[in-house]
């Protein structure tokens, strides 16, 4: 059997990728499928190189026309589960309700941990440039964020 895969391993999968019109995975799961029939059927396979080559792609190509009339007699399949749920890119509804969420919030919050998260989220500033900018220690700036953040995440879950 080792001495068949490495005889003929390789133009039988040429034959099959050309069949399945290039899909390599496909080629060599039905590679892999047509050597295993040769394994069971060690018998049937004839000892003369050109002959066994021969029956190595027939069973290759049976199994080709085998997946196609299987592809074509299965249904098509179609989903069952409703997708227009799902919010489009464009979907003002789920952009005001979250809009609205995140103002809600923001609200909640005390100026000064607004301030914060507006230089460190949204201005992009580090700890440490806030700190500096502030005149505390960058370990104040971390645990204010933190705190702030913790409130903000409350003030989403009451919205």
């Amino acid at each position: 059997m080792t001495g068949l895969h490495a005889d003929h391993a390789r133009a039988v999968l040429r034959l099959l990728l050309v069949l399945t019109r290039g899909q390599r995975q496909t080629a060599e799961d039905l590679l892999q499928e047509t050597m295993l029939r040769a394994w069971r059927h060690l018998d049937s396979v004839p000892a003369e190189p050109e002959a066994a080559r021969r029956w190595l792609c027939t069973v290759a190509r049976r199994l080709v026309i085998d997946g196609v009339r299987l592809r074509r007699g299965r249904p098509t399949e179609v989903h069952l589960v409703d997708l227009t749920w799902i919010p489009a890119a464009d979907d003002t509804t789920g952009t005001a309700l979250a809009s609205y969420a995140i103002r809600y919030a923001l609200r909640r919050l005390t100026p000064a941990q607004r301030s914060l998260l507006s230089e460190v989220y949204l201005v992009g500033r580090s700890p440490a440039e806030v700190a500096g900018r502030l005149g505390v220690p960058i370990g104040t700036v971390k645990s204010r964020t933190h705190h702030a953040l913790r409130a903000l995440h409350t003030g989403l879950k009451a919205a």
